[in-house]
């Protein structure tokens, strides 16, 4: 597996991955929000894609379908807080394909974020599913980002569908300048 910067032809990809959780997050696929927010990511080189490193046995397609995009093993939006607050980050979208769940892919892909953007001190935010929703337990959000020292912390609006949500919190001190070595991020197993 690879770690990149994500480019617009991997636009169709980001599609694909948020069709795999609309159940769990609401409608992205067909939102223009969704597709300004993937597109302003990618612009600002703020959105990462891991991709298989391999091709395969029969090497690249000759000629791939420009329509089609790459095919993403997962996805992330990552940004910063610019505000009064700062330095405080945040994940906004992170999706692994369900054919790659529990291959790590959602581990490097935060390591990879970690290390390009996120100097200590520093928080680092996400919001994911609260305790009683549904997806807490079949998603395994909430057990990947505690696996990787992320902590609960308070109760935030609803997500689009209605269901609960929680903040959780990272804090990475100064002793981890290069947040990438955060013991969490490197040793997890999720």
């Amino acid at each position: 597996m690879l770690v990149r910067l994500a480019q617009e032809r991997d636009f169709p990809g980001f599609l694909r991955l948020a069709a795999q959780v609309e159940d769990w997050f609401g409608p992205m696929v067909e939102d223009a929000g969704f597709h300004e927010a993937v597109h302003e990511h990618i612009r600002r080189r703020a959105a990462l894609v891991a991709v298989p490193s391999d091709p395969g046995p029969e090497g690249p397609d000759p000629d791939p379908d420009p329509e089609a995009g790459t095919p993403l093993l997962g996805g992330l939006l990552f940004g910063p807080d610019t505000g009064p607050t700062a330095p405080v980050h945040h994940v906004h979208w992170l999706v692994v394909s369900q054919q790659a769940r529990t291959g790590g892919v959602g581990r490097a892909l935060m390591r990879d974020a970690m290390r390009r953007w996120v100097r200590g001190p520093a928080d680092v935010e996400v919001v994911t599913f609260g305790a009683d929703h549904p997806g807490a337990s079949a998603s395994g959000a909430r057990v990947f980002y505690e696996r990787l020292g992320f902590t609960p912390a308070e109760t935030v609006a609803p997500g689009p569908e209605g269901g609960s949500r929680q903040l959780f919190r990272l804090t990475v001190g100064a002793e981890h300048p290069r947040t990438g070595d955060h013991p969490g991020i490197v040793g997890a197993s999720a």
